[in-house]
């Protein structure tokens, strides 16, 4: 199968190359910024050994579609999509906090939940709940990276503040920010018979001062969906929730003994269970935007994408 696991282009201009999980972004000049989306997965804070076929087409077209139905109310980073696999936007100063929001108890504020505990990130969540339920009003946690290692660490806006991590006055726009994008992504994915249970979104400034959205919107990678029907029974009877995102990636992960645990090994992944992540994905997108799929041609992708961008870059 053809798939783009990695990639390194000598661009006109190019600077530099930062090589991310799953995506790999290429400084043009200090001014533009080439996101290519790979096909790599990556679970656990660990990229599997195989790409999944149109997976970075997948994450690549979602996140675009969705800066377009939100820029009228959020400013975003993105100028084209010269090609399926390929964002092109503009350099931004990242912000070092990740904007997570959260309509409902689950994943990690469930664990949390769980454990004992009625506070995260500084937000108290009520007693009584149960997981999956429906926050009274949506939370914000957000979370920054470690300095060692890749995983995420929770932390209360008072303490973003506190170490001067972002300015009080801009972490005022990133929550009003945040609020709005969570607000217009949970009616289009009701308009899709979906629930937006709680996603992440990262935020930069430009050159000019300006805060835009940065990176990935609203994809199966960065967001929590459930199926809006059947919702209600299955909390009532106590049952799991249908659910819209890589879990059940993480779930077959956990069936074969692999959690990224030290000393485990990443289970062996057929070309057979391969195509049925590649369709999962599809299937994903098919009902996140509400628009049947249209498959990159995977002849040649490397010079694909090479190809489109040099042509882009050159107008």
């Amino acid at each position: 199968m053809n798939t783009i696991t990695d990639t390194n282009f000598n661009f006109p201009k190019q600077k530099s190359l930062y090589k991310g999980k799953v995506r790999e972004v290429y400084n043009i000049n200090d001014e533009q910024l080439v996101m290519v989306a790979t096909d790599r997965l990556s679970a656990f804070d660990v990229v599997m050994p195989k790409g999944i076929p149109y997976k970075g087409q997948i994450l690549n077209q979602i996140a675009a579609k969705m800066m377009k139905a939100t820029e009228d109310l959020v400013p975003n980073w993105l100028i084209a999509t010269p090609d399926p696999n390929v964002a092109v936007g503009h350099l931004c100063q990242p912000y070092k906090v990740e904007m997570v929001i959260r309509g409902y108890l689950s994943g990690h504020a469930a664990r949390e939940y769980k454990a004992g505990k009625r506070l995260i990130c500084g937000v108290s969540m009520p007693e009584g709940m149960k997981e999956n339920d429906k926050f009274p009003n949506p939370i914000i946690t957000p979370a920054t990276k470690a300095e060692i290692g890749d995983h995420d660490e929770d932390i209360s806006r008072e303490d973003i503040l506190i170490k001067s991590i972002v300015t009080e006055e801009d972490y005022l726009v990133l929550e009003d920010y945040t609020r709005k994008l969570f607000q217009r992504g949970s009616e289009i994915a009701a308009s899709r018979g979906l629930i937006l249970v709680d996603t992440k979104y990262e935020f930069g400034k430009t050159k000019d001062g300006k805060i835009v959205l940065i990176d990935e919107i609203h994809t199966p990678d960065s967001s929590r969906y459930f199926y809006a029907d059947g919702y209600q029974a299955r909390q009532d009877n106590g049952e799991i929730q249908k659910q819209l995102s890589k879990e059940f990636v993480r779930q077959w992960l956990i069936a074969n003994d692999f959690q990224g645990l030290q000393g485990q090994t990443v289970p062996y992944m057929s070309e057979e269970y391969i195509q049925s992540v590649s369709e999962r994905y599809i299937e994903l997108y098919e009902n996140i935007t509400g628009e049947a799929f249209v498959k990159g041609d995977l002849s040649d992708i490397q010079n694909r994408i090479k190809n489109n961008v040099e042509n882009y870059l050159s107008k």
